[in-house]
């Protein structure tokens, strides 16, 4: 590839993810009911609600959202700079965090207009998606504090939020779809799929990085109390909940603990 073919490709990754970032700020205030369509809680005939299924957590726990749109548009203008170019860990990841945002603006969109096992294949993509870019961007040498911050840390707080989040949808899909009598099995199941996730989150926090943890125990800690305190009402559930966040963040604590002590 010539210095000329390179420059423009560069370019061209830019601008795309200045599109993509922007398409999910639309999609976002779409979903969110801004333009007048139905706020996100009462799509799908209140399906994806917090009081919908047995694994959504509380309201508050949405909130994240602000930090990782935030955090996703200070990159986008960040990765727009001239001096990033020609990076390249941005050549490397630019094009897979402009998937991400397309993917997260996807979601909105199905979530408004199409139906709700829609939603978690496209939420299922995402996940993946993210899981892709965020373990290619901590085997990559990083640039500096801002790098670190903007992708390792912005990607990171996306995955972990994600990761609940598709447990969340999916489990509002399934009860949906399964018998009423299924409910009786709901503590069971809850507190097996809670296992899992505090697997995945353990797994994740193995590699000694604060983001995806944080996001992980912030959702999980909102389930809880929405589980403890609002309908459908689980206690077994919510004290699971509980301890897949503290196992979560002491493995956590443990592996940045052993990092710092490696440098």
């Amino acid at each position: 590839m010539n210095v000329a073919t390179s420059r423009s490709s560069d370019l061209t990754r830019q601008i795309a993810v200045l599109a993509a970032t922007g398409f999910m700020l639309v999609a976002a205030m779409v979903g969110t009911g801004l333009f007048g369509g139905t706020a996100v809680q009462d799509l799908q005939d209140g399906a994806l609600d917090a009081d919908a299924s047995y694994l959504a957590p509380a309201r508050q726990a949405f909130s994240i959202w602000s930090a990782v749109y935030l955090g996703l548009i200070a990159y986008a203008i960040w990765q727009a700079l001239p001096g990033q170019r020609s990076s390249e860990r941005q050549r490397r990841l630019g094009w897979l965090i402009a998937a991400t945002e397309v993917l997260n603006g996807l979601w909105l969109v199905s979530a408004q207009f199409t139906t709700l096992p829609l939603t978690v294949l496209v939420i299922v993509l995402l996940l993946a998606a993210l899981a892709i870019t965020w373990r290619r961007a901590i085997m990559q040498p990083r640039e500096g504090a801002v790098s670190a911050v903007l992708i390792d840390g912005v990607t990171g707080l996306h995955l972990g939020w994600v990761t609940l989040a598709t447990v969340a949808n999916t489990a509002a899909w399934l009860t949906r779809i399964l018998p009423a009598g299924a409910e009786e099995a709901a503590d069971v199941w809850g507190i097996l799929v809670l296992v899992v996730v505090a697997a995945i989150g353990c797994g994740i926090a193995w590699f000694g990085r604060v983001a995806p943890s944080l996001a992980l125990c912030w959702g999980l800690s909102w389930l809880a109390v929405g589980r403890l305190t609002d309908q459908p009402h689980s206690a077994a559930i919510g004290t699971a909940a509980v301890c897949a966040a503290t196992v979560i963040a002491l493995v956590t604590a443990v592996r940045v603990a052993q990092r710092l002590r490696r440098r």
